[in-house]
């Protein structure tokens, strides 16, 4: 652990690699860049009235990252007895890391989860702002409470709705159904709204379960959920529309969702599962009727990230219902 600044309040910067740490080389970048080349790579945060803890965690691409790190992570941090604590890594898998640390928080503290599109050597390079933006909001009294965030071009995402929305853009990241929760502005973090904590998990084992995603098609005839019962211990549907698969998959699914939990989520880019507006086999009210869990407004990843942790904590079906229920933000049932 390095010590950067010694002054009034610490943060906690927990480093794990991707883009924002990546030099060019032969072949393509690689990460090389270590917390203390990183944070001196942004003099305005000498400038802070902070301490900066530094914590090289991890050097990979945020593809290599698995649920366990992410927890290990969360145990250090909340260890460190920090005022806020700021997590840095490859931004392809933000959105479910962000979502995975909110489901462990168990903290006041602000947790700020930011990355970068570009390398340090790429014109433009978007990784000091976001950093100096993801500590400055860590720092913030106002957002003591919040959960797990996401500051990414001086907007504050909450972890819950915060989507990776382009491949290649500095403005990858949107909360389509929620829009922002806060903003970067002149260097001082704001709130722009409250927001209530989601329920918080204690995992008694590790994330050791299998549920894949499988994403229907037009005219899908469900060939990968052969041999689902007997490999996975669960499994997200993303569904077409409001939450819609063809009808010759209704009663494969219905009859997976007796041995599993089976969640029902959405192919789309924003926006719910609806729960009884269509009434055909394949609908959203006939998947429902058949035992598939809502995700509310859960996309299929973090529906993923949900089953997982609660998998690891212990919960029977029952229980994973009910964890989406409240977290999925949608408890009503089909008439």
């Amino acid at each position: 652990m390095t010590r950067f600044n010694r002054m009034t309040s610490s943060i906690a910067v927990f480093f794990l690699g991707g883009t924002i740490s990546m030099t060019a080389a032969a072949g393509g970048a690689t990460t090389r860049l270590d917390g203390s080349a990183l944070a001196a790579s942004v003099p305005a945060l000498a400038e802070m009235d902070v301490r900066l803890e530094l914590h090289d965690a991890a050097s990979v691409p945020s593809a290599a990252l698995t649920f366990d790190a992410i927890a290990d992570v969360v145990r250090s941090a909340i260890a460190s007895d920090a005022d806020g604590v700021v997590v840095v890594q490859g931004t392809d898998t933000i959105e479910e890391t962000a979502f995975l640390i909110d489901l462990l928080w168990q903290a006041q503290t602000p947790v700020v989860v930011t990355g970068a599109m570009r390398t340090p050597s790429s014109p433009g390079a978007d990784g000091p702002a976001n950093l100096l933006a993801a500590v400055t909001v860590a720092a913030a009294a106002e957002f003591r409470g919040m959960g797990a965030l996401v500051a990414f071009a001086d907007q504050v995402h909450a972890a819950r709705w915060v989507r990776k929305t382009h491949t290649t853009s500095v403005t990858a990241f949107a909360s389509p159904d929620a829009g922002p929760v806060g903003m970067l502005v002149e260097g001082t973090a704001v709130r722009l709204v409250s927001l209530d904590r989601l329920p918080t998990y204690a995992p008694t084992r590790r994330f050791d379960s299998r549920v894949p995603v499988l994403a229907i098609g037009m005219d899908d005839g469900g060939e990968l959920l052969a041999g689902v019962e007997d490999h996975c211990d669960g499994l997200v549907v993303a569904g077409l529309g409001a939450g819609h698969v063809p009808p010759s998959l209704a009663e494969p699914l219905g009859a997976l969702a007796k041995q599993m939990p089976v969640v029902l989520a959405s192919r789309a880019a924003a926006g719910p599962v609806l729960s009884r507006t269509y009434g055909s086999a394949g609908s959203e009210t006939d998947l429902l009727g058949r035992g598939l869990l809502h995700a509310g407004l859960l996309d299929a990843f973090k529906a993923r990230t949900l089953v997982r942790v609660a998998l690891a904590s212990g919960l029977d079906r029952p229980g994973v219902a009910a964890a989406f229920a409240v977290v999925g933000g949608w408890t009503r049932t089909p008439r």
